[in-house]
């Protein structure tokens, strides 16, 4: 970062002033996004979706517990695997805190995995989060949303994810889906988003993207390359 350029106060006010006037204008239409997205029809859910869960096996519906809106979270631990993905997992340190609030503004916020119950249970052990995390095992949930894949689905080529046609070069990929309880008792699909429409949800991206290095991963082998589970980074 040696050669940066190094001007006077007056100038570098003069050039923030210059960059608030578009982040202002990329808050409105944050905005208007916003607004849009709430805005979107929604889909009745007709599949009786199973889960199973701390508390044993629970439908779609079970999971809003008393809230008229439900966010699940489509966390890539497929069976065996051992332990979650890095970049979701970065994400899960995000959760925990939020969630008392989320549950404040009728939201609850769960997360989904194709894993068997107990391989989930360990690793949200070892990684010390509270949120409930349910197996979607025996259940078309997964596939219906589009982040479970067989290996002969890859291996016969592309594969439906964030609405397109695609390679995809793992069995499980990331969302996350958002579900309403309507007046009449009955679920509705309101929204889903995948890859990077998920960046938002990663604050620490949000961070880098305020400092002058920013991701800094230009110079990886892909993005994210550098993410670690938060008890693997060492000193």
């Amino acid at each position: 970062m040696s050669d940066h350029a190094v001007v006077s106060h007056e100038d570098w006010l003069a050039a923030r002033k210059a960059l608030l006037a578009q982040e202002k204008e990329l808050t409105r239409q944050r905005d208007a996004l916003a607004r849009a997205r709430q805005a979107l029809p929604w889909e009745r859910v007709e599949s009786d979706y199973s889960f199973e869960g701390p508390n044993g096996r629970e439908s779609l519906a079970d999971l809003f517990e008393g809230r008229s809106q439900l966010i699940v979270y489509h966390f890539m631990l497929g069976p065996g695997w051992g332990e979650g993905c890095k970049a979701c997992s970065m994400f899960a340190d995000h959760v925990d805190p939020a969630l008392v609030h989320l549950e404040q503004r009728d939201v609850r916020m769960v997360f989904v995995s194709s894993a068997p119950l107990a391989e989930i249970q360990a690793f949200r052990t070892r990684m010390g989060w509270s949120v409930k995390w349910l197996s979607s095992a025996g259940s078309s949930f997964n596939r219906d949303f589009q982040v479970s894949f067989s290996q002969e689905q890859l291996e016969a080529g592309p594969v439906h994810y964030n609405y397109a046609d695609q390679s995809f070069p793992a069995t499980e990929a990331p969302g996350l889906s958002v579900f309403a309880r309507g007046g009449d008792g009955a679920v509705y699909h309101s929204y889903s988003t995948y890859a990077r429409g998920l960046d938002i949800l990663l604050g620490v991206y949000n961070l880098l993207d305020l400092v002058p290095k920013g991701r800094d991963e230009d110079d990886l082998d892909f993005t994210m390359a550098w993410v670690r589970h938060h008890d693997a980074y060492g000193a």
